[in-house]
């Protein structure tokens, strides 16, 4: 059993000593144990909240290897170095971060306790998505800043269950809203008993909400949350994300966070980061010029110059690629821009509030890889002091700047062939995530989808 000092504790987190008089009295009969996996799902155990008194508070927890080396599906491909029949699938340990106990209000008697993943000799587990961003968030430390990040996560509500969903492969969902809902009131009313639901529960849960506003897709929407420190930001958005997916089905209704669930408007979930010094001095802004500082544009350089390379950090899917289209309001372009949407790297705010914004990671995103990926290269600038290409004017997708990677099997090249991703991020992990996106991209090449039987059944 592990606690991390890194992890701010919420006044709305439970300490042990309240959890031990929560199970005590009766009103927390059950404790899940979550870890997040490669895909950004929480996986883990829901225990008997006396018999984790008793004994798992202090004995821990196990759970296969091979969570860490599964698809989709749950399948176990071959391939991966830490997850075999040959290494004879042994366990890893769940290590609880104890500053993470939370009630879960909309299942009643519970609460989540999220988890680092650790080998038998204590050491964090590399390629575990939550030890990647601890590393580069310790790197940040080492260099003098702490890393604070929002994340705006998109999603569309149909008035269609999961199972019904399921039984009709897909086909004839019924979105909440029939029309274009962005920022319009009666759109966001006619979806508020679920969002309102969310939004209370993410409160209980220790989030601080901020909003809810519809979107352009039919039945999206997104809650935006206030930002935080990195690790709290991620650990917050798995949560939320699981949550609503668990309202919506209590409710009849299903979420999905894909990136581009039809041929309207992609799912986004735009992050928003800045570096503060340890002690909360602005690092991104020079008060004597009232301007960017030097700091904060190599951090821009090293964000641009990774992003190509660590795409599949942003974009982990075979879906996610289907979102980058021009015009779309998604990224086609890496380039940056002051205010400027149509580039994969915006600048906002001044002073206290300068941040950049990533627009390239769509609502499917793994919390953890993707700011991983953008602190990680964003440092690499710094150590380097790379030197801030000019300011994107205008339309970026008109532009000649480089483009993102249009396809998986392109990412997937990028990644392997990244120096820069292999000196942040180590071998290992690299060659961990490279065979990673070979299992998709064989499952993938090997379905034959709706679109062939369309296309060819009769007229081929």
């Amino acid at each position: 059993m592990t606690t991390s000092p890194k992890h701010p504790r919420n006044d709305r987190m439970l300490t042990v000593p309240a959890l031990r008089q929560e199970i005590t009295e009766g009103r927390i009969d059950t404790v899940v144990l979550a870890f997040t996996d490669m895909q950004g799902r929480l996986q883990g155990k829901l225990c008997h909240a006396q018999f984790f008194l008793d004994s798992m508070l202090e004995e821990g927890a196990e759970g296969c290897n091979y969570l860490l080396a599964v698809d989709t599906e749950m399948n176990t491909p071959g391939g991966y170095a830490i997850s075999s029949w040959e290494a004879g699938y042994g366990d890893m340990s769940f290590a609880m971060d104890l500053d993470t106990i939370r009630v879960m209000p909309h299942n009643p008697g519970q609460v989540m306790i999220q988890c680092d993943l650790t080998a038998h000799d204590g050491q964090l587990i590399p390629m575990s998505p939550r030890a990647m961003l601890t590393r580069q968030l310790d790197r940040a430390r080492e260099m003098g800043y702490q890393m604070l990040t929002g994340t705006e996560l998109e999603f569309c509500v149909y008035n269609t269950s999961y199972e019904d969903a399921w039984d009709s492969n897909y086909h004839s969902l019924v979105p909440a809203n029939r029309y274009n809902v962005d920022y319009n009131i009666l759109g966001s009313q006619r979806v508020e008993p679920l969002l309102r639901e969310i939004r209370n529960a993410m409160y209980t849960a220790g989030m601080t909400v901020e909003s809810a506003k519809g979107e352009c897709n039919f039945g999206q929407h997104e809650i935006a949350f206030r930002f935080d420190e990195g690790l709290v930001t991620a650990d917050n958005h798995v949560v939320y994300k699981l949550a609503s997916k668990q309202i919506a089905q209590q409710q009849g209704k299903s979420i999905t966070f894909m990136a581009k669930p039809n041929e309207r408007e992609g799912s986004s979930c735009h992050i928003h980061m800045s570096l503060r010094g340890l002690d909360g001095e602005l690092s991104f802004w020079d008060e004597e010029t009232n301007a960017r500082s030097a700091t904060y544009d190599h951090f821009i350089a090293g964000v641009l110059k990774g992003m190509r390379e660590l795409s599949i950090f942003y974009a982990p899917n075979i879906n996610s690629y289907k979102r980058f289209a021009k015009g779309s309001f998604a990224p086609t372009s890496v380039a940056w821009g002051i205010d400027n949407r149509s580039c994969a790297v915006r600048l906002v705010g001044h002073g206290g509030s300068a941040r950049m914004e990533n627009r390239l990671p769509g609502g499917d995103v793994n919390p953890y890889l993707a700011l991983s990926a953008m602190l990680a290269s964003g440092l690499y600038g710094i150590e380097h002091q790379l030197e801030l290409e000019p300011m994107m004017e205008g339309n970026a997708y008109e532009s000649d700047a480089q483009v993102v990677p249009s396809a998986m099997r392109e990412a997937r090249d990028l990644l392997e062939g990244s120096a820069l991703a292999r000196e942040v991020f180590g071998e290992d992990v690299i060659e961990h995530y490279v065979h990673y996106a070979d299992v998709e991209l064989e499952a993938f090449e090997a379905a034959v989808t709706d679109w062939e039987l369309h296309r060819g059944f009769e007229r081929l």
